[in-house]
């Protein structure tokens, strides 16, 4: 074999060993890692979970907000169980879309999408349950509530009397930065889904009976939903 061909021979090899080193680096660099991403069968074929601007990165979406002289402090979200912070799932409900459902076993309450999504946000219930359930609408809404003790409260607490007449809106309002009004055939049953300061409560039953929700958690809901949604507690 000539010279000449062992030489025009070795060139194609590495050659060939450049472009395949090359190919793997440039793979390398450029392919998404398959680190975090759900191998796992669907077991049927559905479209792709939608994007929103308003599901993003918990240190955007629990970040300390600022609405005129009230300031909402950061929550600490690696303290929430990852399933109780705000997160586009499937919809489990099978509700027209912009329902309001809670679920109240699972400490969840879902707003249902179009196109078989649902946005899932954690929630605190009571202690002793919540004592309503059925079908019913959000009569109206308010920003930064004012919060009325029942009698009975007071009874209880006696220190709650000087709040007789209301507690004026604030980050340490019970009913916290929003309040959704529950009413059923158009008498108020006396329940809230409302923000709360306290956000270690999500995902427990505690204090009284309505959905507490993050205060974070929701002034994102207050801005979706109208006034007359519908809203489903289970």
């Amino acid at each position: 074999m000539s010279r000449d061909h062992n030489s025009q021979d070795a060139l194609k090899l590495t050659r060939r060993t450049f472009l395949v080193a090359a190919g793997s680096t440039t793979l390398a660099a450029c392919s998404p890692s398959l680190e975090g991403l759900d191998m796992s069968s669907t077991g049927s074929i559905r479209p792709k979970i939608s994007v929103d601007a308003g599901v993003t990165s918990p240190a955007t979406m629990y970040a300390s907000v600022t609405e005129g002289s009230f300031v909402l402090p950061a929550i600490p979200y690696e303290k929430i169980p990852r399933e109780f912070r705000r997160q586009i799932v499937q919809d489990p409900t099978g509700e027209a879309p912009g329902t309001i459902v809670v679920d109240l076993k699972n400490h969840f309450l879902y707003l249902v999408q179009s196109g078989g999504d649902a946005l899932r946000y954690g929630v605190g219930i009571g202690k002793a349950g919540f004592e309503w359930s059925g079908r019913a609408n959000i009569q109206y809404k308010k920003q930064w509530p004012t919060w009325k003790p029942p009698a009975e409260m007071i009874g209880r607490k006696p220190e709650l009397v000087k709040w007789a007449n209301g507690q004026p809106g604030g980050i340490d309002n019970p009913l916290g930065a929003r309040a959704l009004y529950i009413f059923k055939d158009g008498v108020d049953t006396g329940y809230r889904i409302h923000g709360s300061p306290e956000w270690w409560t999500i995902g427990q039953n505690m204090s009284s009976g309505c959905v507490r929700m993050i205060n974070q958690d929701v002034i994102d809901l207050y801005n979706r939903v109208p006034g007359k949604t519908t809203v489903v507690v289970y």
